[in-house]
């Protein structure tokens, strides 16, 4: 039961942030949303690096110098599963007009929650595979570490509930209307994990592979949108900012807790 509530902190986050809906204007200043995107970014980054490819090399050093293998294979694979996904599944990214993927018939609303969806499969993903190492007995993984990537990706979903709700109530939308497609942007994440530890046996053997293959994921999102939208329009340097400051913070978070 604990470790079932645990995997709900991040859909938390999101559904926290989705509720920003009530309590802010119509429209989100954009220096906002760049601040809360590069905010984002700087917690997957660093989530990538420390929670997952750190140790995935860890636990293959019994490979001596070919170490790096399972985490290069990995990171590479979720590199090119998302870029996979991005083709086929059509989305629309914040502030866009034209979505991407195939051809569609879908409502802008519903390529706004997918293009969402998608950034939240690896972030469910990496807490699931964690998650899964420690249930499998892997003494690479405590609990604490599992329960520090779900708290980081938690405090990135705020901003990014908070991003697909907003526009929702932009478009016309009710606020209770855009306030559930946040949240269910976000649902995603505790299935995709759940999912990952029920097969906790299968897991285990390919854990270093499947760490990276979740960093690699989460990669692609920072530097295919999340970057890009910190970085567009008038020139600042507030995506910059609140990529430093997200970084910075995931940083401490794995240090003083994992």
């Amino acid at each position: 039961m604990e470790l079932l509530a645990v995997l709900f902190i991040p859909f938390l986050g999101t559904s926290l942030g989705a509720g920003c809906v009530y309590f802010m204007k119509d429209k989100m200043n954009e220096n906002l949303q760049k601040a809360l995107l590069g905010f984002a970014g700087g917690v997957m980054v660093a989530a990538s690096v420390w929670s997952l490819l750190i140790p995935a090399m860890d636990m293959s050093e019994g490979m001596g110098k070919l170490s790096f293998i399972p985490a290069v294979t990995g990171l590479l694979l979720g590199v090119l599963f998302l870029l996979l996904l991005d083709n086929i599944i059509p989305h629309l990214h914040v502030n866009d007009d034209e979505p991407e993927g195939p051809e569609t018939t879908l409502k802008k609303s519903a390529m706004l929650m997918l293009a969402v969806t998608l950034h939240n499969i690896p972030e469910g993903m990496a807490v699931g595979v964690l998650f899964a190492g420690y249930t499998a007995g892997n003494t690479a993984i405590t609990f604490s570490a599992a329960l520090t990537l779900a708290i980081g990706i938690a405090i990135q979903n705020f901003p990014e509930g908070a991003i697909i709700s907003m526009p929702l109530r932009n478009e016309g939308f009710s606020k209770n209307k855009s306030f559930v497609y946040g949240v269910l942007s976000g649902v995603v994440e505790p299935i995709g994990a759940a999912l990952t530890i029920l097969a906790a046996s299968l897991v285990e053997p390919v854990l270093p592979y499947l760490l990276s293959f979740a960093a690699g994921a989460m990669i692609y999102v920072v530097v295919e949108e999340l970057i890009p939208e910190a970085s567009r329009g008038e020139h600042s340097n507030i995506g910059v900012i609140g990529f430093s400051v997200g970084f910075a913070i995931m940083m401490v978070l794995d240090v003083a807790l994992g």
